[in-house]
């Protein structure tokens, strides 16, 4: 099984690794609480394990611990001692911004789960897909981005090699940026231009990675509310609590008004049409990730266009000119 500590060791390199870390521990704890395991016991037997599979590297002649390992350990004492599980783990994760942010995923449907009796087992392997499906979407936007990134980063890094080529072939490059007035302008502008172009790629890419792990989430822990047999009133109550308290930003009620409509109208299952609007969202979220990523090949024409080849321009050409008109007036002299 693969250990919490390994998950975060590759989080650099896998954008869904976080996510899928928080899935893993969802998943061995449904299987504990389905074999009959006490929750505290579950929560503890968790924590023991990534606590003994290594860690992330040393501090201080220390073992270092990641800020995932702190919030399952603070789940785990909360766990042992009868205290909110929830809780101790939003605290904890504020308290450890490298967290990973699926943690109040997490936190809220176990809260919602233990307040309305629902079984935790089914419940966290229902949250466990959840979490799985978000941690593909950052896996395929990572994928996606990779080469308009890659692109964006040997088109920015243009400017500097034409200096050392123009430089290299004999040409006084170097010197006009840095001993010609027109050559310290242009590398002063161009220099401005390569940073503005650098900025807007990075924002932009930023924009097309965001993605949310509590896509749906509202709908599927109102499933989870009514699984225990709760009214739709008092689930209703629970979920919008929960919501407000661990994940604000999730959803503002609209999808499962329409849901929960539509089940009175239909005499049909709620809880059953709420997994499947929370699918629904989940992939449309999904594809509206992988529609953004492949869009940024398009966006990143406008930094390339506006910043990129001006300051190519500028440093790169301009100077190679003037190198050859000085040099030319030079000997006519």
């Amino acid at each position: 099984m693969i250990a919490l500590t390994n998950l975060v060791r590759r989080r650099a390199a896998d954008p869904g690794a976080g996510v899928d870390a928080i899935a893993s521990i969802t998943e061995r704890l449904a299987v504990l609480l389905a074999a009959g395991v006490p929750a505290s016991s579950a929560w503890r037997h968790v924590s023991a394990e990534d606590g003994a599979a290594g860690t992330t590297g040393t501090t201080d002649g220390g073992p270092a611990v990641s800020g995932d390992e702190r919030v399952l350990a603070a789940a785990a004492e909360a766990a042992s001692q009868g205290e909110s599980v929830a809780a101790a783990i939003a605290v904890a994760g504020a308290a450890h911004p490298g967290a990973s942010l699926a943690w109040p995923v997490l936190a809220a449907a176990w809260a919602v789960a233990a307040e309305s009796g629902a079984p935790l087992a089914a419940s966290l392997r229902s949250l466990a897909v959840v979490l799985r499906d978000e941690a593909q979407l950052r896996r395929d936007v990572g994928a996606a981005l990779a080469g308009p990134a890659a692109s964006a980063r040997l088109v920015t890094a243009l400017p500097p090699i034409t200096v050392v080529f123009g430089a290299t072939l004999g040409f006084d490059t170097v010197g006009v940026l840095l001993g010609n007035p027109i050559g310290l302008a242009c590398l002063v502008l161009g220099a401005l231009l390569l940073w503005a172009g650098a900025g807007w790629n990075r924002r932009l890419a930023r924009t097309a990675s965001v993605s949310r792990a509590d896509a749906g989430l509202e709908l599927e822990l109102l499933a989870i509310a009514m699984s225990s047999g709760a009214s739709v009133e008092r689930a209703r109550v629970l979920t919008r609590e929960t919501v407000r308290t661990h994940v604000p930003h999730s959803g503002d009620g609209r999808a499962v008004d329409e849901v929960v409509a539509l089940a009175a109208r239909a005499g049909a299952p709620v809880a059953e049409l709420l997994r499947a609007e929370s699918l629904r969202v989940r992939r449309a979220a999904r594809s509206a990730g992988a529609a953004a990523a492949a869009a940024l090949g398009v966006r990143l024409m406008l930094p390339l266009g506006l910043c990129v080849l001006p300051a190519f321009v500028l440093l790169g050409v301009a100077p190679l000119m003037i190198s050859v008109v000085t040099g030319t007036l030079g000997d006519a002299s």
